[in-house]
């Protein structure tokens, strides 16, 4: 993987967290109006329309016949998983706490990358992810009230999020990434209307659609940009920047709610900044010194 290609990855990457927190704060909208099999069903829905206008402009559709892969089985399922189990932990838990668990996802995949799938992942790198989540406890500080079986929901949620990376990161390029987002809508789409079956259906109202339609939106780009990022970068050099998601959560709060960041926020960001320029400047380092390599893209 060559420097300019993870550089691109981790913007990709950075730009897939704003995307996951605009849509979960559409979908926390919508909660006190709408089950959450409902919610999962007409979100998915609404993107796999707007995805399947994109893929018939580009003519990537005539590709979905390579989707018939045992990774992107895998990957439909624990995509499915991991919804269920995160939004259901977010419906009940404060924010702070299920972005805390959130955040030890890129442990968890760095520890998967070099144990199963032999990725080079030396003491500094554990070093910068290790400080990075600090960085996000100092920012989040959550209290032990409010932990508890739904925060035992949420974990079960990041593991399934963590070997569903680590499986798109081994997709063969030709499998296209449209397809295998197209994929994961519609595994989520069909585990939603399972579980609306046992749900009492609401009608929803013009805001909430206008919510969804939001979250729809958003959840395609984060999807498209995360399995992208995931496919084209270096695990363990992309994985640290899933902390810019509580970059882009104080962001949001500032501008939509007025709310202003305190001390502990402020030492927390300076810490995630400072170990996100570190592991870059260590890649450059590491990339200079192994010379240039070629990567291939995958489709569209």
């Amino acid at each position: 993987m060559t420097l300019q290609g993870n550089g691109r990855a981790v913007v990709i990457m950075m730009l897939a967290m704003a995307c996951f927190i605009f849509n979960d704060s559409f979908v926390k909208l919508v909660s006190s109006h709408l089950p959450l099999g409902q919610i999962m069903f007409l979100r998915s829905l609404l993107a796999m329309a707007l995805l399947l206008g994109i893929c018939l402009a580009n003519g990537s559709i005539y590709h979905f016949g390579r989707l018939q892969h045992p990774l992107v089985v895998l990957r439909v399922v624990t995509e499915a998983l991991a919804t269920v189990f995160y939004l259901t932990a977010l419906f009940h838990l404060p924010i702070a706490n299920v972005t805390s668990i959130l955040q030890a996802l890129p442990l968890m995949i760095t520890a998967g990358a070099a144990v199963f799938l032999g990725a080079p992942v030396g003491w500094r790198r554990w070093s910068a992810i290790g400080v990075g989540f600090f960085g996000v406890l100092v920012i989040v500080r959550p209290g032990l009230a409010g932990f508890d079986a739904w925060s035992l929901m949420a974990l079960v949620g990041v593991v399934c999020m963590a070997v569903r990376d680590l499986g798109t990161s081994l997709l063969p390029k030709t499998i296209p990434t449209l397809g295998v987002t197209f994929a994961a809508l519609a595994g989520v789409a069909v585990t939603g209307l399972a579980m609306a079956v046992g749900e009492t259906w609401v009608m929803p109202s013009l805001l909430d659609i206008v919510f969804l339609a939001a979250a729809a939106s958003f959840i395609l780009v984060g999807y498209i940009t995360l399995i992208h990022a995931m496919r084209t970068g270096d695990i363990a050099v992309v994985a640290p920047f899933r902390y810019s998601i509580i970059l882009w959560a104080i962001l949001i709060g500032y501008l939509v709610w007025g709310d202003i960041p305190d001390l502990y926020t402020l030492v927390g960001v300076a810490i995630l900044v400072a170990t996100g320029i570190y592991t870059l400047m260590r890649e450059r380092k590491l990339m200079k010194e192994a010379g240039p390599a070629a990567s291939s893209p995958p489709l569209p």
